[in-house]
């Protein structure tokens, strides 16, 4: 098994664009030639768009391009974007008069973050998907991930910055790999030591304190509870599987969030990971979804690491300072 850039698994384009002072932004990953794909959704908010095309009994067997993006449901306006650019260039279903491109999107919410009026738009995916021919993509205070935070079981008073993650490895002809916008109302972790990276902050803001740990305090029914959160994922691959199986493969990846963050999956949430293939290499279901989740795992790490400060926030970074 050897580590590559997420930008190696063939049939792919990934783009980042954002509005930095507004605390938002877009990542879209492109699929020129049609990419067969799978979802599975856990949390209990999801802001999302087109998601029956996935299901397996839908008649689209392809799509053209999956959008992750900040501004909650508003943030589905960046969709028309994408569109725009992929039907100016001739790419999507085609019904005779022009070509629909089919375009699947989710949102987290960073509206709390800094401007609640910035919000992805058709204008900002449509600077994604330029972005994406260029190969732009970058993990950290990028794109989807401009405005994450995570640690938010107390609100946004002592939480920290997030953003994007990525990684993938190659097993033979084999690639795997997965893109994730970390948005937690939980903790994260590193899934290979169990250290706590970033989350809920002490009163001081000088330590930690586990979310988990603090939802135990009571039992009492939260009737408005936080909703500023959603974790968004991407498994990419170039084996060969149907929409049901990148189902499946997009459901084992949770076990990378389920490693990672905690709490998870609440109905605070709007949790959602994707499965998308765009090779032909024969590869095992339950392998391959097992590897899903690995670096499912390893892409959470990376997106809470590369995240920088801002917006008042400390990142990752910040509190391993403090440590040395």
């Amino acid at each position: 098994m050897k580590e590559i850039s997420i930008k190696e698994i063939e049939g792919i384009k990934i783009g980042n664009a954002q509005d930095e002072k507004g605390g938002t932004g877009c990542t879209v990953i492109l699929c020129p030639e049609g990419a067969a794909a799978g979802m599975d959704v856990r949390g209990g908010g999801p802001a999302s768009r087109e998601s029956e095309l996935l299901q397996p009994r839908a008649a689209a067997q392809k799509i053209h391009g999956i959008l992750l993006s900040g501004g909650s449901a508003f943030g589905l306006d960046a969709a028309g974007g994408v569109m725009e650019y992929l039907e100016e260039r001739g790419i999507g279903f085609d019904v005779g008069v022009t070509k629909v491109p089919l375009i699947c999107q989710s949102c987290l919410f960073d509206l709390t973050v800094a401007d609640p009026k910035a919000r992805p738009d058709k204008a900002m995916g449509y600077e994604a998907c330029k972005n994406a021919e260029t190969g732009n993509y970058q993990d950290g205070n990028f794109g989807a991930g401009t405005g994450a935070t995570v640690g938010k079981f107390y609100g946004m008073e002592r939480c920290m910055k997030s953003g994007i993650g990525s990684y993938a490895v190659q097993i033979g002809d084999l690639k795997v790999g997965a893109l994730v916008a970390v948005n937690a109302l939980g903790d994260v972790f590193d899934w290979k030591t169990g250290k706590k990276l970033a989350g809920l902050l002490s009163e001081d803001k000088r330590s930690f304190c586990l979310a988990e740990e603090e939802m135990y305090k009571s039992s009492q029914i939260v009737e408005n509870k936080f909703v500023g959160n959603t974790t968004l994922g991407v498994v990419i691959t170039n084996g060969r599987f149907t929409k049901a199986q990148l189902g499946k493969i997009a459901a084992m990846a949770h076990n990378g969030y389920g490693r990672c963050i905690s709490p998870i999956h609440t109905s605070a949430d709007g949790d959602t990971i994707y499965g998308v293939s765009t090779g032909d290499v024969a590869a095992d279901e339950d392998m391959v979804g097992t590897l899903a989740a690995r670096v499912m795992s390893e892409a959470i790490a990376r997106a809470v690491r590369s995240a920088k400060s801002a917006y008042g926030y400390p990142s990752c970074r910040d509190m391993e300072q403090k440590e040395l």
